[in-house]
C-alpha cells in the first residue's frame, strides 16, 4: 500500500518541479528595458559625480565609468541621454523607471543594493585600508536581461 501512494506523490512533486523550472526563464526583463533600448536606440544613463571614476564638466560626464556607459551604448547601437544627479536621486529614478543605467562610484557594498540591480564587478581596486573594492553598475531592480547583457559585455573584454 505504501508504494501506491508514493508514486502519485513523486509524480506530483516532479510535475511541480517542472512547472517551477518552466517559469524561471532567466534572464527576465519585466520592464523590457534592454528590448526598449535596442528598439528605440537610446539609453538613459544616470551619472553621479564620483572623481576620478566619473567627473562632470558643463553637464558632460567623463572618466572611466562614463566611458564604460558609452561603450555599452555603442554595442547596443544606442545614443546616450545623460542625467546628472546625486546617487540617492538616481536610485529613485532607477526605481521609478526614469533611467536605464547608473554609474557613479558604486561598489558591491552599495547601501542601495536592495533597491536596484547591481552587476557583478567590472573592475576591482584596493582601498587605502587594503580592502578589495568591487566596482559595479546599477540598473532597475529585476531587470535581469539588462544585467546579463552588461556582464556578457564585461566578459568580452569591453573596449
Amino acid at each position: 500500500m505504501t508504494g501506491t501512494h508514493r508514486r502519485p506523490r513523486q509524480a506530483v512533486a516532479a510535475l511541480l518541479g517542472l512547472l517551477l523550472l518552466a517559469g524561471c526563464g532567466i534572464p527576465k526583463d519585466p520592464d523590457n528595458t534592454l528590448q526598449r533600448i535596442d528598439q528605440e536606440g537610446e539609453i538613459l544613463v544616470g551619472v553621479a559625480p564620483a572623481p576620478p571614476l566619473v567627473e562632470v564638466s558643463n553637464g558632460m560626464p567623463s572618466g572611466p565609468e562614463a566611458e564604460l556607459a558609452k561603450g555599452f551604448a555603442r554595442t547596443r547601437g544606442a545614443t546616450i541621454t545623460w542625467v546628472v544627479a546625486g546617487q540617492e536621486e538616481l536610485v529613485k529614478q532607477l526605481e521609478d523607471g526614469q533611467i536605464d543605467l547608473m554609474v557613479g562610484g558604486l561598489t558591491s557594498k552599495s547601501p542601495f543594493k536592495s533597491k536596484v540591480g547591481l552587476t557583478r564587478a567590472y573592475a576591482t581596486d584596493v582601498d587605502d585600508h587594503g580592502d578589495t573594492v568591487k566596482h559595479v553598475v546599477a540598473v532597475p531592480l529585476g531587470e535581469n536581461a539588462m544585467v546579463s547583457a552588461l556582464e556578457t559585455w564585461f566578459d568580452q573584454g569591453r573596449p
